[in-house]
This record gives structure tokens, sequence and C-alpha cells, in this order.
């Protein structure tokens, strides 16, 4: 049984956090292991572009993954290119999310059944999207939501194992401002067999991640959340000394920054249960 599989039935949710340097994975795992709590690191199809190639971030962010005391899975995300998730699988990555919903429904199902039976070939689950386009933020827009019938439809036409959905969140927000439908997220949450995922999280509330998560909620995506408090916590840094020229003495404290608002995060989303430790999830 999967992470995602396993937090489902226990009505818990899992944070995804977003690798961009191999700092991020050690400072993810670092939040995870203090938390005692599963975690899900990501890699995204833009993360890959910026380094030039998948294999030294993924191979990093691997070996960081191999080494936590606590379930750290790798994720590739937001894949839209057939060739990166093959070699992602050639490289051991744990997990996949491919992304056709800038797509029409038909080619969006067409290209993720293909895309789901390559990896449940190689034995790893696929996470697919499903959401009516919106004009500039695509499906995460303000208003953009996911359909439950269509939903359950699309994941008996493709074999997806999860299914990131739009209840009112969108990518890169930096203020915590974003309104989830909670009443859509309940109906999507009985019509749907697999585990829901929520993108652009970064821009949602403490009280509306909790909430989002009692209503059935399981994989929660963080990115630009923790990316701000990474560069404030080096602007610090810097600012406060301008003779440092050692990359390790402002990127420390981000990565510390990084580390304790995944622990936070994590306790958040993932509750301990009445006669339960938080360290078995």
């Amino acid at each position: 049984m999967t992470v995602l599989q396993q937090a489902r039935e226990s009505g818990r949710g899992v944070g995804a956090f977003n690798v961009i340097l191999l700092e991020h994975a050690e400072a993810i795992v670092a939040g995870a292991e203090a938390a005692g709590l599963p975690v899900i690191l990501q890699i995204s199809q833009n993360c890959v572009q910026y380094h030039g190639a998948l294999e030294p971030i993924l191979a990093g962010t691997l070996a960081v993954a191999r080494n936590s005391q606590v379930p750290a899975v790798v994720h590739l995300d937001h894949a839209d290119d057939e060739a990166l998730v093959r070699r992602a699988l050639e490289l051991g990555v744990h997990s996949v999310m491919f992304d056709a919903s800038h797509d029409s429904y038909e080619v969006n199902v067409r290209r993720t059944s293909a895309v789901a039976e390559l990896c449940h070939s190689a034995g790893i689950p696929l996470e697919a999207e499903l959401g009516k386009v919106g004009v500039k933020h695509g499906v995460h827009a303000p208003g953009v939501r996911t359909d439950p019938a269509e939903a359950k439809a699309f994941v008996e036409a493709t074999g997806a194992d999860s299914l990131a959905v739009a209840v009112g969140s969108s990518q890169a927000m930096t203020e915590r401002t974003a309104v989830l439908d909670l009443d859509l997220i309940a109906a999507l949450a009985q019509a749907v067999p697999v585990p829901l995922v929520l993108h652009g999280s970064s821009g949602v509330s403490d009280e509306q991640l909790a909430g989002a998560v009692r209503a059935g909620l399981v994989k929660v995506n963080i990115s630009t959340h923790l990316n701000g408090l990474f560069t404030r916590a080096v602007r610090r840094t810097l600012a406060a000394d301008e003779r440092v020229v050692d990359p390790r003495k402002y990127i420390v404290p981000g990565r510390i920054a990084v580390a304790d608002e995944v622990e936070r995060l994590l306790r958040l989303l993932a509750p301990p249960k009445r006669g339960r430790s938080a360290t078995q999830p």
C-alpha cells in the first residue's frame, strides 16, 4: 500500500514539497524526520529545465530519501512530456504526476491512460489532473472547478492512482488567501475512489488546509510558500553581514527555515489519532 493510500484510509493528509536545490531535499527530509511523518519530495518538469537535465537532481534527491528515517517518496511533478516520464522511470523515481489537463478531456484521457500503463508496468503509481482550463492560470484559475462525476469517470477510464482536482487554489500564490470549496472536496472524495491532490496549496491558510484534509483531500502540494521562507532567511543573513561570501553561511538559515516549516505543516496535515503515535502514519 502506498503512502497516499495509507493516508486516505486513516483520514490524514501528506505534505508534498518541491525540490529546486539539493538543500531543499535535505531540509524537507529533516522536517519530516522531526515530525516523524512520511513526506513527498517533488521534482517538477520546470526544475528539470532549470538544471538542464533530470539525472543530477533526481539522483541527489533519491539519495537523500534513501537515507531518511521516515518514508520519503520522490515524485516527478507536473510532467507533460512522455519522454521525461520514461527517463524518470529509468532512473528510479518513486511516483509520477502526468499533466495533460490543458488538453481536451478526450485527449487527456488518451494520453494519461498511456502514461498510466507505462508507469504501472514499472510498478510506479501515477497522479493525473482534471479540471476545466481557465483563461490565465489554467486548471487552478479562480472559479475553475472539477466536476465529481467527470472525475470519477476520468479515473475509471485512465487507471490513475491519484487525482489532482481544482477546488479553489491557484498556483504560485504568495499570500495565503485562497478559499477552498470544502463541500466540493467532500463530494469529490465520495465520488472518486483514489486519493485526491491539492495543487497550489501555498496560497491556502492553515485553517483551510486542515479543513480540506477533513473533507477528504490527501496529498497537499506546497512550493512557493517554502521558497519565500528560504529566500527571506537568506536575505536576512546577507543583510546582517555584507562580508559573508561562503554560500554555506547563508544557505543554512534558509534550509533551517524550510525544515521547521515542513515539520509544522506535516503535523498540521496529519494530526495524531487517538490511541496512535504520530510516528505510525
